[in-house]
């Protein structure tokens, strides 16, 4: 029977795959992107570093998480050990984008290497360096960012045993120059990352219907996987496996590790149960993150009951807080302190647990909170907010529900962004409890 319920979900398809582009019509977008972001936006992210001279080293299979997002549509790996440089001449306003590899990476990076005139891929990438005598020379090496710490080991040492005492004394971390380019979304970005998000929400919505929840006898489960499927039928990718849970009135409030790790699965979902997802895909090499909630009525129910509505509000509230406290230069922990404080003096149990969001779903960027960690977070804390930056609003409030003598948890999660006119959900957010009818 179950396995019947399964397979007739995955038969819904009111969401159109016309809203999804050809794989040919998504590759003509990669590189409209990637040629926009080389020529105007990287200069200024090196200006910013004050690094004049990038190096990018990846093997293939093993590559850097920057490199990756660096590649045309049509390479899926590096080939080979691939060299990327990109030089920066302030003065002249030009930037270089050079592979020391024997093949042009795509159409914005030319190959420098001519194997039959140099043989040594190590001393072509000397030569480089030779000739523009850059004043320092970033490598993705990180403390604080996985994604910014690319270079592996033996590349590394590879590259430093090679250079002079005069030229290894320039080598500098890349950290702030590779956050701030896995960060920073264009505005061309910008438009492709409001149909994602309009994507996502149209297929939570359709999850959350009573054309895939028959109370009394879908499973939890099987909403995960008719997201999962929905995602793949659509030609389309998720960075993380959805859940899907339940709060009700006869069962304890769980413990945060509980929730964020230790879900009970296959629970079946009944009248009046409060329902809550997480879910996200991967498309045009961005990434959405979406937590909503809906609610199954009884019946003779055509809303969800007044506690209901009231405590969600709650949960609205608190995102009104954490933006309103975005400002430019300040650090994801100022962030944080400030919004708990606030929300804290307004009578709410505020967590918050906000990361960026963009080309990763666990982005580069100042991070606003960790579930485990409200006090701060030590070193992606620290980093200050930028603008042009796009971020997960993930967040929850424990309210108190006299009705069902018990404390329930309202958890969200929207795509917002960070510009020059301030802050703005990507696409809207949810402001009101769906209903499963």
């Amino acid at each position: 029977m179950r396995r019947l319920i399964v397979l007739a979900l995955l038969f819904i398809t009111t969401i159109s795959t016309s809203q999804v582009l050809s794989e040919r019509d998504r590759a003509t977008v990669i590189d409209e992107v990637l040629a926009d972001r080389f020529n105007n936006l990287l200069p200024k992210l090196m200006d910013r570093a004050d690094i004049d001279m990038w190096v990018v080293i990846s093997r293939e299979y093993n590559e850097d998480p920057v490199l990756k997002t660096m590649l045309p549509s049509t390479w899926l790996n590096a080939r080979r050990r691939t060299i990327l440089v990109f030089y920066r001449d302030k003065e002249a306003n030009t930037i270089e984008k050079l592979a020391v590899a024997r093949y042009n990476v795509g159409k914005n990076i030319i190959s420098a290497w001519d194997k039959e005139k140099q043989p040594d891929q190590w001393q072509r990438l000397l030569e480089i360096i030779e000739k523009r005598n850059p004043s320092k020379i970033g490598l993705n090496y990180s403390d604080n960012y996985g994604l910014a710490d690319g270079v592996v080991k033996t590349d590394y040492d590879a590259f430093i045993s090679r250079l002079t005492r005069a030229q290894q004394v320039k080598v500098v971390s890349a950290e702030q120059l590779a956050v701030g380019w896995l960060e920073t979304r264009t505005a061309l970005e910008v438009g492709y990352f409001e149909q994602l998000v309009d994507i996502t929400h149209d297929i939570i919505k359709d999850a959350f219907s009573a054309k895939v929840i028959t109370p009394g006898v879908t499973s939890t489960d099987d909403v995960v996987w008719y997201l999962r499927q929905r995602v793949t039928d659509m030609g389309l990718e998720t960075w993380f496996h959805p859940t899907v849970d339940i709060q009700r009135s006869e069962e304890k409030l769980e413990s945060h590790i509980v929730s964020f790790s230790n879900r009970p699965e296959g629970k079946i979902i009944q009248k009046g149960d409060l329902i809550h997802c997480d879910f996200g895909i991967t498309y045009l090499r961005l990434n959405t993150d979406c937590q909503q909630h809906a609610y199954v009525p009884k019946d003779g129910e055509t809303k969800a009951p007044d506690f209901l509505i009231k405590a969600f509000k709650d949960g609205n509230k608190i995102q009104d807080i954490l933006t309103s406290n975005f400002e430019t230069g300040r650090s994801g922990n100022e962030i944080l302190l400030a919004a708990l404080k606030e929300g804290k003096e307004a009578g709410l149990r505020p967590s918050i647990y906000t990361h960026p969001l963009g080309m990763y779903g666990h982005a580069a960027g100042p991070t606003i909170g960790m579930w485990d960690s409200q006090g701060g977070v030590p070193g992606t804390g620290d980093y200050p907010l930028y603008e042009n930056t796009g971020y997960a609003i993930e967040l929850n409030t424990t309210v108190k529900i006299p009705e069902w003598n018990k404390d329930i948890r309202i958890m969200l999660e929207e795509a917002g962004f960070w510009g020059e006119d301030g802050f703005r959900y990507v696409s809207g957010r949810q402001e009101e409890l769906m209903l499963v009818d």
